[in-house]
């Protein structure tokens, strides 16, 4: 029910320019210009997200990021998986990095992990930044997207892909290293 109604928003964000113009030239004032257009719709739909996601988003903010996750949020988890009938979180962040970046990354967290330069402080992390997680294991067996706010968005084998907070007690204490990908790739 949750999701449709988030679809039903959505769609009414996604009209909002061609209702904005139609509404403006059946009026007697002078046509909106296409920036002012869409201005409007970044700032509702960075609004929305906002209101959704729990995260203040900005002028700067990722909009492309963001509906990337919003329409992937709840899809499930599925080893090996490399689309919306399952996923899994490295498969996950290779389609993010892929759509959003137009970058490729690796298959794998740990070869992900290789493709960084390592952030360590998490107060340094930044909207798009690949996180970390040594989950009962000395190597590096998770990887999410930092998206603002200590928050960041994953495919969680419980859960599927969903937003988590690395201030939750189970991913703080599992994080391992924040990354950004390095400029050679």
């Amino acid at each position: 029910m949750r999701k449709k109604i988030r679809i039903a928003t959505l769609s009414i964000l996604l009209m909002l320019p061609s209702i904005l113009a139609q509404a403006q030239s059946t009026s007697n004032k002078k046509d909106l210009k296409a920036p002012e257009k869409v201005e409007t719709y970044d700032k509702l739909a960075m609004e929305y997200f906002s209101q959704i996601m729990g995260i203040a988003l900005s002028a700067s903010s990722n909009l492309k990021l963001y509906q990337f996750v919003y329409d992937w949020i709840g899809t499930p988890y599925r080893l090996g998986g490399d689309s919306k009938k399952g996923i899994d979180c490295s498969k996950f962040a290779f389609e993010l990095y892929n759509k959003v970046f137009d970058t490729m990354i690796g298959n794998n967290s740990q070869n992900i992990f290789g493709m960084v330069s390592p952030v360590n402080a998490r107060d340094e992390l930044k909207e798009g930044d690949l996180i970390f997680f040594k989950i009962r294991s000395r190597s590096i067996t998770h990887v999410g997207i930092y998206i603002g706010n200590n928050k960041f968005v994953h495919a969680s084998s419980s859960r599927g892909v969903m937003i988590s907070s690395l201030d939750d007690d189970y991913w703080s204490k599992y994080y391992y290293k924040g990354g950004r990908l390095l400029a050679s790739f």
